[in-house]
């Protein structure tokens, strides 16, 4: 079976392969490479899962099974921002060092340091059934500085009270445990095998 994810973000087709292998053996994953999609999808969506689904419809105009996720951090002191924005907080798309480094300015001086990561992952069926959209979102509060290097994104100044410390310094394994990502991935795999399994 394939399924075309709706990413160019190596770190990020890994994750996904990881993950969803574990709960629908013998999946391939495809990027968007893979099928011939080349050229940016346009996330104009107002929402996580208006984007999720923008780009699962770009996936699934190769004929497959196509897969979006939209995902960010939401920090509760900035009105829920960067929210949608996360990948171009600072402006660049995918510019993680700055991206973080905007938080972090944005954020001095505040004391209430409540944030998320927040993911909705949407499938879209080339024969146009129902999309199937799940959730996913894990609370922490921002430190005041970097910890660690490791993870992608916002996971260094992303404290994790449960694991005691950031996911900057967690290992790709226990993150994925217990990760926004993780989470929807979860729901998803089971909609999915449910949804495979009744047609």
């Amino acid at each position: 079976m394939k399924i075309v994810l709706a990413s160019q973000n190596k770190k990020k087709i890994v994750e996904l392969r990881t993950l969803l292998s574990e709960f629908i053996p013998g999946i391939e994953i495809l990027s968007l490479a893979d099928v011939g999609i080349t050229g940016d999808i346009v996330e104009d969506g107002d929402s996580f899962e208006a984007n999720a689904l923008i780009k699962a419809r770009a996936a699934a105009a190769s004929g497959y099974i196509g897969v979006g996720d939209d995902s960010g951090l939401c920090v509760e002191a900035l009105g829920g921002a960067p929210g949608i924005y996360s990948a171009r907080y600072a402006g660049e798309h995918g510019d993680d060092d700055a991206n973080l480094d905007l938080v972090l300015e944005h954020m001095e001086g505040k004391t209430d340091r409540r944030a998320a990561f927040v993911c909705c992952i949407a499938c879209v069926f080339p024969d146009g059934s129902e999309p199937i959209v799940c959730h996913g979102r894990v609370d922490g509060e921002l430190l005041y500085a970097r910890d660690g290097d490791g993870g992608f994104g916002y996971d260094p100044i992303f404290y994790y009270p449960p694991f005691g410390k950031s996911f900057g310094v967690t290992s790709a394994e226990q993150k994925n445990t217990v990760s926004h990502r993780a989470r929807a991935l979860a729901a998803f795999a089971e909609a999915l095998r449910d949804r495979l399994q009744n047609h």
